[in-house]
């Protein structure tokens, strides 16, 4: 398998995750609060990188370059836990597919203007009719879901 390969496995099974970890989350909230279960996984599942980090470097020299990078890569930090929290509590109110559904239609429609606009260092890429089309048919499809 090449790395391209490689990478789009990732990426399926991420997506896979991700909607697991919705219904899981949106669980887990009900039950000890979402904030709670946002602060307890977010501190879990640093610690657990951080054993990836070392087991993988067989050092925990990389926090060091991580805290010495541009402040604004900490917006990654940020986002995950807005993206956790936000997951949390809309899994329990409006169900994994809708809460899914919309979370992809956001990341899309936000991608296109990462890529158009070249935000954050990324190489530029035009906005065409297609990717437009795509956009807004996940959109709606998006809002479909809300209706049970």
């Amino acid at each position: 398998m090449t790395w391209t390969g490689a990478a789009a496995v990732l990426a399926l099974g991420a997506g896979i995750a991700g909607a697991v970890q919705v219904a899981v989350m949106g669980r887990y909230g009900e039950r000890v609060g979402t904030l709670e279960a946002l602060a307890f996984t977010a501190a879990l599942g640093a610690l657990l990188a951080g054993v990836v980090l070392l087991v993988s470097r067989r050092t925990l020299s990389g926090y060091a370059d991580a805290v010495a990078v541009p402040k604004w890569f900490w917006l990654g930090a940020v986002l995950g836990v807005f993206v956790v929290g936000a997951i949390t509590l809309a899994g329990a109110k409006i169900g994994a597919t809708a809460t899914v559904a919309l979370l992809i239609a956001g990341q899309l429609g936000a991608a296109v203007a990462v890529d158009r606009f070249g935000w954050f260092g990324v190489e530029k890429v035009a906005v065409t009719w297609p990717r437009v089309a795509g956009v807004a048919l996940l959109a709606v499809g998006a809002l479909l879901t809300l209706r049970r």
